[in-house]
């Protein structure tokens, strides 16, 4: 089994590094050289130095994931990579894609005899131990050449992936998925927000948020995080209340509007974050430090 790996960020990493320890021949490539450098001695685990380089080392029908930002860096990889292919190789897009774009690349790519995939990834910077939840658009004979790798980057082989139907279903999924993230992280934020300003009660709230992570109803791994950030810093000292949208929550409210699907807790979490630029309360330096805890994004500080 044999896949090339596009893009070696923190996901793109992770996912390779899974793939080649459960034994993958895995070829990848990224335009900076530190980055390729950075995986050099892994059994199973080869670096090219281009993306030709990286096609001409993998045999047979050729299956390439994709670990790039959403939007010109996608285009531009599929564009340098059409030359390269042949009919019936496989492009799967792993990054955070809009999912109407997806439909669009797979429509055009399949006049030219190659199949598409969308997958939307989640597990952040922890998939790489603990494997990474897929959500797979495309074909039913485009997901059947890539379930082997599904099930390996998966935590379990029978769970945490699926196909969630034709191209652009995938990506769609993981819109929707970010965006329910958005509204869960802000009402934690919010309601430690509250407790840490009722000074006179004196609640420990980092105390608290390790009780309510057995046995309470909002038990979660993003209250786990939080139980984490406050137990090390319960004040949030030297974090900037600064959170970053990177598009998908964008998505899901305009297709709430354009579906006329009330989705006003996700459109308000949206909302808090365009505010949160330049401005200094609890709840958003939590937010800040949640994003960095689960998916490793950096943390602006004051």
């Amino acid at each position: 089994m044999q896949i090339g790996v596009v893009g070696l960020g923190r996901m793109g990493a992770g996912m390779a590094q899974r793939l080649a320890q459960a034994g993958v021949r895995v070829i990848c490539y990224d335009q900076a050289a530190n980055a390729r450098e950075a995986l050099a001695g892994i059994p199973q685990l080869e670096c090219a130095e281009s993306l030709a380089a990286m096609c001409a080392r993998l045999d047979g029908e050729r299956l390439i994931l994709l670990m790039l930002p959403a939007g010109d860096a996608v285009e531009e990889t599929i564009r340098e990579l059409l030359p390269l292919l042949s009919a019936g190789d496989t492009i799967v897009d792993g990054g955070n894609s809009y999912y109407r774009d997806s439909m669009r690349r797979a429509l055009a790519l399949s006049q030219q005899g190659l199949r598409y995939i969308d997958a939307g990834v989640s597990g952040g910077i922890h998939g790489r131990d603990q494997g990474y939840c897929l959500m797979l658009g495309g074909t039913p004979k485009s997901i059947d050449i890539f379930e082997p790798i599904a099930k390996l980057l998966a935590p379990h082989a029978e769970n945490g992936w699926l196909h969630c139907g034709p191209s652009g279903a995938g990506h769609f999924a993981k819109m929707v998925h970010n965006g329910i993230e958005y509204g869960m992280m802000q009402a934690l934020a919010e309601g430690f927000a509250l407790l840490e300003a009722r000074k006179d009660l004196d609640i420990d709230v980092a105390r608290l948020a390790e009780t309510w992570r057995y046995g309470s109803v909002v038990r979660s791994w993003l209250l786990d995080l939080c139980a984490g950030i406050l137990k090390d810093n319960e004040t949030l000292a030297g974090v900037a209340p600064v959170v970053a949208d990177s598009g998908e929550g964008r998505w899901t409210a305009l297709e709430s509007i354009e579906l006329g699907v009330p989705a006003p807790v996700i459109t308000l979490a949206l909302m808090s974050r365009f505010s949160s630029q330049g401005r200094s309360d609890y709840e958003r330096r939590l937010l800040a430090m949640m994003r960095a805890r689960f998916g490793g994004h950096p943390v602006t500080a004051e």
